[in-house]
């Protein structure tokens, strides 16, 4: 199956969203903020990028414009919980973000996502 980055600032979506992937045969790296998640996908070149939109130090709009100027192919899926989140993700569509979902979400929700995403 596909190696896949998550990026997200809580350590409970994190495993949630590492336990679902990894039970559907993907291989998961998992960072808390966005400037990590760039270095991992630097080192680890996944298939696909998960990404918060709000996380302290980088934060997921700058992360998917970042990741989308040097690796412009990149398949990059945004999620958000807030509750402005779905004008975010809006936004984040426009910068290069191949699907978008909000949380909470179901974890066949995820994976078909993924699925489409790859």
């Amino acid at each position: 199956m596909a190696q896949i980055l998550v990026i997200d600032d809580d350590p409970d979506i994190r495993e949630l969203l590492k336990t679902t992937l990894e039970s559907a045969g993907h291989r998961v790296v998992i960072t808390e903020n966005g400037s990590k998640g760039v270095q991992a996908f630097k080192e680890k070149r996944p298939d696909l990028v998960i990404t918060d939109l709000f996380m302290p130090e980088q934060e997921g709009l700058e992360t998917i414009k970042q990741l989308r100027m040097e690796h412009p192919d990149v398949s990059i899926l945004a999620i958000s919980g807030r509750p402005t989140g779905g004008t975010m993700l809006t936004v984040a569509k426009r910068l290069g973000a191949k699907a978008v979902l909000q949380k909470p979400f179901l974890p066949e929700e995820l994976l078909k996502l993924v699925e489409e995403t790859l």
